[in-house]
């Protein structure tokens, strides 16, 4: 489960415009950076609560040792300084002169020891906590992507969440975690210290302190404004990573090297950068120019109280020590509330780009079901009826789908035919509900699917889409996720991959249905050819024992003979189910059932192929022009393409 809370908050605060509206703009400002480092320390908490509670150890333990190691050197110098006046000169009696002050030394030698085993500790937790943390957050988002709809895949927003996530996954939290724990270290240290001061001066601390303050707000102040350029430029970030990706892309590594557009999309990546870069250069320098003059009036107060201490050594009859003590206090304060100004402003930072994960991790699907108590269809045979079913995609006003009314029965095979951008995919995502309709309703058996729970919806369904998967697994993993529910059976493996005309080129590859596929993580991978995956991908429906079984385009890059055979085991395979076949090559549509011509969205056409070829419409058209192409004579008539 995803730590509390899974809520963003957004940092786009509107600032104040009157003067009372100062505090509640100031409350919602620290309420909102308190709840994002709480999201974090619970995602700490959820990965292994030891390792909170070693990382607020460490802080206690280094927040303390500085103070105590300056006092041991400060009796030290006092110790040594009282030996030097008492006028000690021979050698042989050293070790009794040393004598008093020899446990200062093993206090010393203990101090620098601890400190060193505490600062060793601390970085083995971080290490082991960076590495815990960053895996915990990669299954909390894919465990996520796993609930969001197919609809967010289709906007640039959350695509905009996905890459902010991803990122912020890395070492993002444990940085924040740290630098929180660096804060209240660093605070313990400054507390000590103002305390040892006031023993000098109760002024000397408040004038460390005041001198910090100017940094404190140039760094908050950059930190936001790098912040809120990094958010604005979110798209050119995505460009960069596109163009890079794309050019190590070994799929597109033919194209663009035969292309020769190596060239262009390097130009492209370095137009995009150099966008990105012009704006986050100047906020880098500007917030160096005005830390190096804040820097200088800091340094400036630092050696006006050195030389205040230096008087009240000498001429209130102070130890030599004292000078240690205290100078070294100066310079610790001034050091830990520089560490205090840089880590709030890093935790702040940092919290603001949380909130990247949080939105992601916020997304809500909206392909559940209907009511509370969600059915479960029952496994057989089926009738599924679209009614005036219409869609647009987000973002979008125009009809993909439009008043489609259609019936698919078990035992009947459907063909969906039409040309590219005709609706036939989207109808597909409709039937198998990747999508809700816009207008109108799916029925399954009479009940409108959205009161099916989708997962047991979906498990109605073998399918293979255009954009199959090929999955970097062994041939024989590539079929069984056909239906991961299932206990793998080797006999039904090889079935499905006879179905799909695979069996023969897997049974020739090194390994048999062992052989890893592609090169991605084995050497002795194999990379198949385009029809190969195909029918790999169809092997992988035809697995499925499935009540529902739609092909999708399923022999575009199959030869003529391999085509035929896929048809004729689909016919095979129809019987008791719905089956649908999409496709533009029609010969396949021939014997079928039902065949429906989509139209830009609509239905133009349903009947028998000699119902269609008689009526000599779109069917009739398109049928036609494809059986001329293949056989050179026109087949009869054909109307006007309008």
């Amino acid at each position: 489960m995803p730590p509390f809370p899974p809520k963003p908050l957004s940092d786009g605060i509107p600032k104040p415009k009157r003067l009372r509206d100062i505090p509640s703009y100031m409350y919602k400002r620290v309420r909102g950076f308190l709840v994002r480092l709480f999201y974090i320390v619970r995602l700490v908490w959820d990965t292994a609560p030891w390792l909170l509670m070693l990382l607020a150890l460490f802080c206690l333990v280094e927040g303390l040792l500085p103070v105590a190691g300056a006092y041991i050197t400060s009796e030290l110098l006092n110790g040594i300084s009282h030996l030097i006046g008492e006028g000690h000169t021979e050698s042989a009696q050293a070790f009794a002169v040393l004598r008093p002050i020899l446990y200062l030394f093993v206090l010393e030698f203990l101090y620098l020891f601890l400190r060193r085993v505490v600062a060793r500790l601390s970085s083995m937790v971080t290490s082991l906590s960076g590495e815990m943390v960053t895996n915990h957050i990669k299954v909390l988002i894919i465990e996520k992507s796993k609930t969001v709809d197919q609809a967010s895949f289709d906007r640039p927003e959350f695509y905009e969440k996905l890459e902010n996530a991803n990122r912020e996954a890395s070492m993002r939290p444990i940085h924040i975690l740290t630098a929180t724990f660096n804060v209240i270290s660093a605070l313990i240290s400054v507390i000590s210290f103002i305390v040892v001061l006031s023993t000098l001066s109760i002024f000397a601390p408040i004038i460390v302190i005041l001198a910090s303050i100017p940094g404190a707000f140039i760094n908050y102040y950059y930190r936001n404004r790098n912040f809120r350029y990094m958010r604005r430029h979110s798209k050119e970030r995505r460009e960069m990573n596109y163009y890079s990706n794309t050019m190590v892309n070994k799929d597109y590594a033919k194209e663009i090297k035969l292309l020769g557009l190596g060239d262009t999309f390097v130009a492209k990546y370095k137009q995009a950068f150099k966008r990105y870069f012009a704006g986050l250069k100047r906020i880098i320098l500007r917030e160096g120019l005005w830390q190096t003059l804040v820097s200088f009036l800091v340094v400036l107060c630092n050696c006006a109280l050195f030389l205040y201490v230096a008087y009240t050594i000498v001429f209130e009859n102070r130890q030599i020590g004292d000078y240690s003590l205290y100078t070294g206090a100066l310079t610790s304060i001034a050091g830990y509330v520089t560490t205090l100004v840089t880590a709030t402003a890093t935790i702040y930072e940092g919290t603001l780009f949380i909130d990247n994960m949080m939105q992601y991790m916020a997304e809500k699907p909206t392909i559940v079901a209907s009511t509370e108590q969600a059915r479960t269809p029952v496994r057989g045979e089926h009738t599924l009826t679209l009614e005036h079913v219409s869609f647009c995609y987000p973002g979008s006003e125009l009809d993909v789908i439009h008043d489609v009314n259609l019936t698919l029965r078990s035992g009947e095979r459907t063909v969906l035919v039409g040309l590219n951008g005709a609706g036939k995919t989207t109808l597909i995502k409709l039937i198998t509900r990747l999508y809700d309709p816009t207008e109108g309703r799916i029925l399954l058996d009479g009940v409108d699917i959205r009161s099916y729970d989708p997962e047991a919806y979906h498990d109605l369904f073998g399918i293979i889409f255009q954009d199959y998967g090929k999955y970097a697994v062994t041939a024989r993993e590539n079929i069984l996720f056909g239906d991961v529910r299932r206990e793998p059976n080797d006999a039904q493996v090889r079935e499905a991959a006879q179905n799909g005309n695979a069996d023969q080129f897997i049974e020739e590859l090194p390994s048999g249905y062992e052989t890893p596929l592609t090169r991605m993580f084995e050497d002795d991978g194999i990379e198949l050819s385009g029809g190969q995956w195909q029918k790999l991908s169809v092997a992988r429906a035809f697995y499925k024992d499935s009540d529902i079984l739609i092909l999708d385009e399923p022999t575009a890059a199959l030869d003529a003979l391999a085509e035929m055979e896929v048809f004729r085991q689909f016919k095979k395979l129809s019987d008791g189910r719905i089956s649908i076949f999409v496709s533009h090559r029609l010969s396949g549509a021939v014997d079928a059932d039902q065949i429906v011509v989509l139209e830009k969205g609509c239905v133009s056409e349903i009947g028998t192929h000699d119902e269609l070829m008689e009526r000599r419409g779109r069917y009739f058209l398109l049928f036609s022009t494809q059986a001329s192409r293949y056989t050179g004579v026109a087949y009869g008539d054909a109307p006007d393409a309008e």
